[in-house]
């Protein structure tokens, strides 16, 4: 691996993707060999057999048993060959490493929170170590999703009601795009992150840092500033005044607000949390119902954090 990508793939960057770039070269080349010989056969025989003059009596040669044993033959083994190879690939691609480090991934619209083993989590950020193979146990929270890293040569749909799995093992640090390979509504491609892969050195202070909920010396208002941004909040719900996909938070905060079911309600600190935990529950009038709860995603500080800093939203 040169860590250069190529015309039709990216740059190979787990230990899996040059076994999967192997065998897509392999089917690639095979068939532009076939589609050469094919068409050069197709080409010849035009030329050579064209009309000259008047129509005459074809030859009486019905077949030829040699060249059909030939064509039938040869695609035959290169289809066990591909069978054989590809099965390989897919045992190794789905069995995880016994030792490998297993994160909880959830997709829900439009957003993939990750859970880490020391309570820890992160939204859209999948942080791992390099050269340690990560085991991702997945599932959805609405509708079927798709885990699809390029660099990686994974993916994985990810579904609503169970889990599936995959797994990776990073051989550099870097960063890296997710993306969401199955149309999951309207905001479907906007439903992106990142594997952000550090030294274990990194990995681990950052492990460490992200358990904690507020950094000590940070104001509740600051940090959820930050968790409004790290929590994707701010794809959704502006804080310029600008409506989006759900209301701007922009002067909001004490203001009444028309319900979808007519009533009409305050914009106040129980309201807020509630709709963070249970976005279902009241439905501000004009707007879908589609946010996600973060029940289980953000600790009571968080939330008191969240609340404080769109309470300064004016």
């Amino acid at each position: 691996m040169d860590g250069k990508g190529t015309l039709y793939l990216p740059p190979p960057s787990s230990t899996i993707a040059g076994d999967v770039d192997a065998l897509f070269y392999f089917i690639f080349y095979t068939a532009l060999v076939l589609f050469v010989i094919v068409m050069s056969a197709a080409a010849y025989f035009i030329i050579r057999y064209r009309r000259r003059g008047e129509p005459e009596l074809t030859s009486g040669v019905a077949h030829n048993t040699r060249l059909e044993i030939l064509w039938t033959v040869i695609p035959t083994i290169l289809v066990f060959i591909v069978f054989i190879w590809g099965f390989k690939t897919y045992l190794k691609m789905h069995v995880a490493p016994k030792d490998a480090l297993e994160i909880k991934a959830t997709g829900q619209k439009w957003f993939w929170t990750f859970d880490y083993a020391n309570g820890a989590n992160s939204l859209n950020d999948l942080v791992v170590p390099v050269g340690k193979p990560v085991r991702l146990l997945m599932s959805s929270q609405d509708v079927i999703h798709s885990f699809y890293v390029p660099d990686f040569r994974i993916k994985m749909d990810v579904l609503p009601n169970r889990y599936t799995i995959t797994w990776f093992e990073a051989i550099e640090p870097g960063e890296y795009e997710i993306f969401c390979a199955e149309y999951c509504g309207k905001g479907h491609s906007e439903m992106l992150g990142k594997v952000i892969v550090k030294s274990e050195v990194d990995y681990d202070a950052w492990l460490e840092q992200s358990a904690v909920d507020i950094p000590e010396g940070m104001s509740l208002e600051d940090a959820g500033a930050k968790l409004y941004q790290s929590k994707a909040c701010i794809t959704c719900h502006t804080v310029d005044g600008r409506p989006g996909v759900a209301p701007s938070f922009k002067g909001r905060y004490g203001k009444q607000e028309l319900m979808a079911d007519g009533q009409t309600v305050v914009i106040d600190e129980n309201y807020i949390r509630e709709s963070i935990l249970n976005p279902q529950a009241k439905v501000v009038a004009g707007y879908q119902p589609v946010m996600p709860t973060y029940q289980n995603v953000l600790t009571d500080r968080q939330i008191d954090a969240l609340i404080a800093y769109i309470k300064s939203i004016q």
